[in-house]
């Protein structure tokens, strides 16, 4: 069967593979597109499979709320290069897995990947299914899921995504703009800690030792009695405390409060109730190996 232009453009757009694939795809199924889209899709998988072991340090971060059913969830999705974590088909994807996952409450990747994508695929074919258009390894990398009142804040892109989880009297509306300046400040700054009751015993000897060990170098606390570097390790435990612990930081807009002072101005504002119950920070591609391209080697391979 003669295979035109127009049956290629229709299984391009029905797909969007590249009119290359699409033709093959429809010479092999001798014109059956029924039987060309499976052809596409088993070589889906096989090319995801083959570029499984390719590095995805890239990608973005989207964050999604559901104000009508109380749940927010954030997403990390990684691919191989910037170019892609920018295009559009990739985001609308990393998009509609946030709420796939809203929706579904999977209790993690793995579980993620056998939920229902959409009228035709899983999560795990809808994967293998961008993979084939877009070209790149695609890998689901982790997301997080909170129940109650959520406030989003997505930096650059999809750099860093941040959701916020409030306990709170007020309607979601009213206390948008106070999270969103809570999310912003965990973007810009990264604390370790939300609050210093958070800080654990371990963490607080660690930083006693290395105040205790830094003064009896200094020659000017050499003679100093133990008791007055008891008290100068307190204080600077509190500056550790105001750069390590979110509630305690200065806030970044107005240095007058601190973050904790800031949500109690606002619900004092407001006339409510807001005490941050939670926080979660995702930041693109932290703690993966990098892809090292070698540019000459590429252009190498391309000109044989």
């Amino acid at each position: 069967m003669a295979i035109t232009a127009k049956d290629i453009q229709r299984l391009r757009e029905m797909t969007g593979v590249g009119m290359m694939d699409c033709k093959k795809a429809l010479t092999q199924a001798d014109g059956d597109f029924d039987k060309a889209i499976e052809f596409l899709r088993e070589k889906g998988l096989a090319q995801a499979q083959k570029k499984a072991s390719r590095i995805a340090a890239e990608g973005v971060v989207h964050a999604e709320v559901c104000n009508c059913c109380n749940t927010a969830a954030i997403v990390e999705v990684n691919c191989e290069t910037d170019f892609v974590a920018k295009n559009p088909d990739f985001q609308a994807f990393t998009a509609e897995l946030a709420r796939v996952i809203i929706k579904n409450k999977p209790a993690d990747v793995d579980a993620l990947m056998n939920v229902t994508f959409n009228e035709k695929f899983t999560v795990a074919e809808a994967v293998q299914d961008k993979v084939l258009t877009i070209g790149e390894n695609i890998k689901i990398r982790r997301f997080h899921i909170f129940e109650g009142t959520s406030v989003s804040y997505i930096h650059a892109g999809g750099k860093i995504g941040v959701l916020v989880n409030l306990d709170t009297d007020l309607k979601p509306e009213q206390v948008n703009e106070c999270g969103k300046d809570i999310a912003m400040q965990i973007a810009a700054l990264n604390p370790r800690f939300w609050d210093k009751s958070q800080v654990t015993a371990d963490v607080l000897d660690e930083e006693r030792k290395i105040m205790l060990a830094q003064m009896a170098n200094d020659p000017k606390m050499a003679n100093k009695p133990e008791q007055v570097l008891a008290k100068i390790v307190d204080g600077k435990l509190n500056k550790f405390y105001s750069e390590n612990c979110l509630l305690q930081q200065e806030f970044v807009k107005d240095g007058e409060y601190t973050v904790e002072k800031y949500i109690a101005k606002c619900a004092k504002e407001l006339g409510g109730s807001i005490v941050l119950k939670d926080a979660i920070r995702f930041e693109k591609g932290e703690g993966l190996a990098k892809r090292e391209d070698n540019f000459a080697e590429e252009i190498a391979k391309l000109t044989k």
